[in-house]
């Protein structure tokens, strides 16, 4: 899933750091088989975040009981709530949501070009008025590497790295940080801020999930960092607190 934020300056804004956390969240299964979106809202409130980009939602879908999860998540964490659905799935939909501590003003969901017979892929991107004006883009790459090269060139597209504004991108890309996928990345200006690995959940071994900032100049790291958590999902949660300079 990615998420890409862009920001005023912070004279205008009155704020300089950010909380941002990627959490793929498996549809709220845990590696134990149990369904719990309690305990993936307790992982998302245990650091306090301002934006959490959430990725595998199911909303009134079949095999986890028809219930919408992200207006659920949305309502055990006290935040604000848009989803952006990939596509159809057992009578409902499934796909990226964004939790944020400020209401959206805005909302478009980008389909991603995918190969034949592959899961459809889209980019949710929302835009905010309070306290600051930002356009913020979540989403989910697909396994097959072309598909994740496409995606990164239509998103190049949606945010060029020509427009020169302070920038987030976070989700999981399902790529690891040798990967071609993240060098088109940082050909583009990304810089990662949160080194760490996120799969597998109980030993992780692999890092595919990110935290990208640009201009690099822009941005301080405050902290960043995996989450510990090994249970709620097949996933691990990536955090950062960012400073915008």
């Amino acid at each position: 899933m990615i998420v890409l934020l862009f920001l005023c300056a912070a004279a205008v804004c009155g704020q300089t750091t950010l909380r941002v956390l990627s959490y793929n969240i498996h549809h709220g299964e845990g590696m134990d088989g149990v369904l719990d979106l309690e305990r993936i809202a307790r992982v998302i409130r245990s650091v306090s975040p301002d934006l959490v980009a959430l990725q595998e939602v199911d909303v009134r879908t079949q095999r986890t009981g028809g219930v919408d999860q992200a207006l659920e998540l949305a309502r055990l964490t006290g935040m604000h709530v848009v989803f952006g659905p990939g596509m159809p799935y057992q009578g409902g939909l499934y796909g990226n949501a964004l939790l944020s501590k400020w209401p959206a003003a805005s909302l478009r969901n980008h389909a991603l070009p995918v190969s034949p017979k592959r899961e459809p892929r889209a980019i949710l991107e929302v835009g905010f008025e309070h306290p600051f004006v930002a356009r913020v883009m979540a989403t989910h790459l697909d396994i097959t590497r072309p598909d994740r090269m496409s995606a990164v060139e239509r998103l190049a597209t949606i945010a060029p790295a020509a427009e020169g504004v302070a920038s987030i991108f976070m989700g999981d890309l399902n790529d690891t940080p040798d990967s071609p996928v993240i060098e088109g990345l940082r050909a583009q200006g990304w810089v990662s801020a949160v080194e760490g690995l996120t799969i597998p959940v109980k030993e992780p071994k692999r890092q595919i999930d990110f935290i990208l900032v640009r201009p690099a100049g822009r941005w301080r790291v405050v902290e960043g960092r995996v989450l510990e958590e090994a249970v709620a999902s097949d996933h691990r949660a990536i955090f950062a607190v960012l400073e915008l300079r």
